[in-house]
């Protein structure tokens, strides 16, 4: 089920961010910038593609979670919980940390 509510607050926060494109995937919203996956909106977490070279520290803030796909902890990745992002300081924090890792992350191949 998509959360409608946190999906609002990330299209208003991406509002003014060019080349942004809404794409349903990981049983979600998935917010593309740039032809690049950026923050996915799923039940009641966010799911921020931030630089792997921040990725512990990150995950020392309240709310956040390492994604695991398989046994594999997925550098870069990281899933947040809709409490731990209330507070508007809080959400941009990891808007913030998503838009500017877009700049330097490589796009996925096209499939054929």
């Amino acid at each position: 089920m998509i959360n409608e509510k946190l999906t609002q607050r990330v299209r208003e926060a991406l509002t003014d961010v060019p080349k942004v494109k809404e794409k349903k995937m990981f049983r979600g919203i998935t917010f593309m910038v740039n032809g690049k996956m950026c923050v996915s909106v799923g039940d009641e977490e966010l799911m921020c593609r931030i630089d792997p070279e921040i990725f512990d520290e990150a995950l020392e803030k309240n709310g956040a979670r390492p994604m695991i796909h398989g046994d594999r902890t997925m550098q870069g990745f990281v899933f947040v919980h809709e409490s731990s992002i209330a507070r508007k300081k809080d959400f941009d924090y990891w808007i913030n940390l998503s838009l500017s890792f877009n700049k330097k992350a490589k796009a996925s191949k096209k499939k054929k």
